[in-house]
């Protein structure tokens, strides 16, 4: 039987059929969310969380809950498999390479280079001898008004956590 014999339906079934990755369902969720025209704080409301950590659950960082999932599976049309991959512990950390090549994301990277001995440095200093949680952490971010020109408002809170003695 020749592909152009088969129905669409049939070929678009059996790819679905196929095991699906997590990277496949982030995927899947920007193009659904392009399709729909959603904002991440839209789908956000709709899951109950932050649209910090919603978009980040979304682009295979967190593991959301069986209600959370749902409401962006209905939201988002996604299928049944992408809604129950949704719930599973990801594998955390998204770069493809140490050193990050997108733009924005590299001022991350830059921004740490240069800064991060003055966060450990202060931090120690007001602390003591511990680090900040990304597990117990909350990340708030804003457009903020500036008459040369926007700026990037972002907050981030972390638990301190101390090294202990054994």
């Amino acid at each position: 039987m020749k592909k152009s014999d088969v129905p669409q339906a049939l070929l678009e079934a059996a790819v679905l059929e196929k095991p699906m990755k997590r990277t496949d369902v982030t995927e899947l969720v920007v193009m659904r969310k392009l399709q729909k025209g959603l904002t991440w704080a839209k789908i956000a409301k709709a899951v109950g969380e932050s649209k910090e950590w919603t978009t980040a659950a979304l682009l295979g960082q967190m593991q959301m809950t069986k209600a959370q999932a749902e409401a962006a599976g209905k939201l988002l049309g996604l299928p049944p498999y992408a809604v129950l991959l949704l719930q599973q512990v990801p594998y955390k950390g998204s770069l493809p390479t140490a050193v990050p090549t997108d733009p924005l994301i590299y001022r991350f990277y830059e921004l740490v280079s240069v800064y991060g001995t003055t966060f450990k440095e202060l931090i120690h200093e007001e602390f003591g001898d511990g680090i900040m949680s990304a597990i117990d952490f909350k990340m708030d971010m804003q457009r903020e008004a500036d008459p040369k020109g926007d700026r990037v408002r972002i907050v981030m809170s972390g638990k301190y956590l101390q090294y202990k003695t054994y």
